[in-house]
């Protein structure tokens, strides 16, 4: 086993590794010691991406952005994969799909509508 002082945003960690085959020699900068923390850090969890369809027949904003464009209207019929509408996000044109076939029953927002994530755009029955 070997051991190395990584730093990892800031924060300088003694790590051990065990050798399994050829070993390269590394030069090391500083013998400075190590500041270690109390305890490891956590591991930060990602980001789930929030559905787009919600049970109830509610598709809801995946993000915060504009409504630049609105495909559907109420009593219109739609297959699951087609644009309802376009919303702007960051400078990029997202499309909002239906992931279920029904009729839009209700539509939420109009074109140039700031939404924010989980807002209910567009109801389909």
């Amino acid at each position: 086993m070997k051991k190395y002082n990584i730093t990892v945003n800031g924060a300088s960690y003694e790590v051990e590794v065990e050798e399994l085959g050829t070993v390269e020699q590394v030069k090391t900068s500083s013998s400075a010691p190590v500041n270690r923390p109390a305890q490891a850090p956590k591991a930060i969890p990602k980001k789930s991406q929030p559905q787009v369809q919600t049970g109830g027949g509610s598709v809801v904003a995946p993000m915060p952005g504009t409504i630049s464009d609105v495909k559907v209207s109420v009593g219109q019929s739609v297959k699951k994969g087609e644009v309802l509408l376009i919303l702007e996000a960051m400078k990029m044109e997202n499309e909002i799909m239906a992931s279920t076939d029904g009729k839009v029953s209700a539509v939420s927002v109009s074109k140039g509508t700031s939404v924010s994530s989980g807002d209910i755009l567009v109801t389909i029955a």
